[in-house]
This record gives structure tokens, C-alpha cells and sequence, in this order.
């Protein structure tokens, strides 16, 4: 499967350091990937929020000789033809919701083409014992999902999705008891304990694994290895397919290491008929 605009948008940023402004305008190139190409500097500036002479600085930090021969480049790794506003507008606001998930998982399917980033953070979670999941807020599911699941294959899963003075004595615990590695959802809006907490959690030793909506998040310069997958934002409140998708995939990578895995889900399977536990 080849590369989506927005997965050969990514590897345009990479190795440049960004500012945080620089880094929102190369978030929200990447979420536009197919439209950008065709904005002006101003269009681009509204869209992230930004001033035109940010847009232009960011192109130079690049090493393009100004915004025009950025996009010019950026049509060479987009699609030919601009999407048609028209057919965008054949969509109520609810069907535009749905397609732009759909679109999140057609990126999300274009990165795993290379499997090595979910297959490396497979082999680190499967070796952490106790294994740490983080999710504060709006990324507290995809966190209490992913431990509800894992705990049917790893031995110790330990769930994190309440913030406090105590969220810094479990992860000493969990670290003093064999701990080696942290799962982290980072999801927008990024709570600043979870960059805090991030931050703290390497010092200590642990390995982060993150998957957060975008390679340029607060929490990416906290990460060991950060796997992206994009939220839509086209309700009131964001959406999260992609990375709970994600989450998933993690989960089967990590199974894959485990080596009595299977057992485990035997085992359980076993329990839960004994027990009636689901209705069939």
C-alpha cells in the first residue's frame, strides 16, 4: 500500500525542530493534507490559527526558499485534483463526520503498510511486568478499553486514568515492582498532567509508548515511541475511531509476544462458561 499525502506529509517534518507554532501549522497540514496543497498563505494561516508570516517562516525552517515553493513541492505528494467543495456539500454535517473517520482509518492503514513501530511497541509492553496504561480526560476510555483487553493476556495490567497526587506513588510502585515500560492515549485537549506525568515516568526509567492524534502533540517530545492516529473534529466534540482502532492493534502485537497468550484466553474462556458470565 503506498504512502497517504498526509503519511508522506509526515516525513517532510521530520527531523526539523519545530516550534509550537511551527508544530500547529504542520498538524493542521497534516489533518488537510489533501486540500492544503492548494491554499494560499493566508488560507493556510486562518486555517491553523497562525499569521501569515508564520506560515512563510515555517516554510523557510523547511528549507524552502519561501511558501510558494513549499506548495509547490506539496503538490507533488498530494493528489492531483483538488476534492470537489460540491461534493463535500452533497453530505449533511453527520455523513461529513462519518467520511472524515473514514479517511483517519484510510491514513491509519496507508502508516501500518511498515508494521515495525506497533510490532517494537508490541515486544516492549509484553516485556513490562506490571505494564502501566495512561489516559487522562477525553483519552480515558481508549486507556481503560486497552487495559480491559490486555488483561486477559498480561499477567499485570495496571490501569491509570485518574489524575492526582496519587498517579505518581502508583507509578513509583509499579517501576519498584519490575515495571519497564508505559502505554500512554494522549488525545486533544492534552491535559498538562499527562505531559507532566510523561516527563516524570522516563526519568524514573520507564519506556513510553504513546499513541497520540498527531506526531506534533505535547506529549512527543516525552515519548520513546509515539504512533499517530488522527481524531475528527467534525462534531462538537472529537471523535476517536482511529486510535481506539489502534489501541487494538497494539493489543494483538502484544499478544503475539506473550507466549501463553492463547492459554490465557483458553483459560478464561473456561471461567466464564463455568460461571455463565455471557449470555449466548
Amino acid at each position: 500500500m503506498s504512502d497517504s499525502p498526509a503519511a508522506r506529509l509526515q516525513k517532510l517534518f521530520e527531523g526539523h525542530r519545530l516550534t509550537p507554532t511551527q508544530r500547529r501549522i504542520a498538524h493542521c497540514m497534516v489533518r488537510g493534507a489533501a486540500e492544503v496543497p492548494f491554499l494560499s498563505s493566508v488560507e493556510l494561516a486562518e486555517l491553523a490559527g497562525v499569521s501569515q508570516p508564520s506560515v512563510t517562516r515555517f516554510a523557510v525552517a523547511l528549507g524552502f526558499d519561501g511558501y510558494p515553493a513549499l506548495r509547490r513541492h506539496l503538490r507533488e505528494v498530494a493528489p492531483a485534483e483538488r476534492p470537489e467543495a460540491a461534493h463535500e456539500d452533497s453530505y449533511n454535517e453527520y455523513q461529513q463526520a462519518v467520511l472524515g473517520e473514514i479517511e483517519n482509518l484510510r491514513q491509519l492503514a496507508a502508516m501500518l503498510a511498515d508494521p515495525s513501530p506497533v510490532q517494537e511497541a508490541g515486544r516492549l509492553l509484553a516485556a513490562s511486568t506490571p505494564l502501566l496504561v495512561l489516559g487522562l480526560r477525553a483519552a480515558s476510555s481508549q486507556a481503560r478499553g486497552f487495559a480491559y483487553f490486555a488483561s486477559k493476556v498480561h499477567p499485570d495490567v495496571r490501569l491509570l486514568d485518574e489524575g492526582g497526587t496519587m498517579l505518581e506513588d502508583r507509578i513509583d510502585a509499579a517501576r519498584y515492582e519490575g515495571a519497564t515500560a508505559l502505554l500512554c492515549f494522549a488525545l486533544p485537549r492534552h491535559p498538562r498532567e499527562v505531559v507532566e506525568t510523561l516527563e516524570r515516568s522516563r526519568a524514573a526509567g520507564l519506556t513510553v509508548v504513546t499513541v497520540a492524534d498527531s506526531a506534533f502533540a505535547p506529549v512527543a517530545r516525552h515519548s520513546d515511541l509515539l504512533i499517530p492516529a488522527q481524531v475528527g473534529t467534525g462534531l462538537a466534540f472529537d471523535t476517536a475511531c482511529a486510535p481506539m482502532l489502534l489501541g487494538r492493534v497494539l493489543l494483538e502485537s502484544m499478544a503475539d509476544a506473550l507466549p501463553d497468550a492463547q492459554a490465557r484466553l483458553e483459560a478464561f474462556d473456561t471461567r466464564a462458561a463455568a460461571r455463565g458470565l455471557f449470555v449466548e
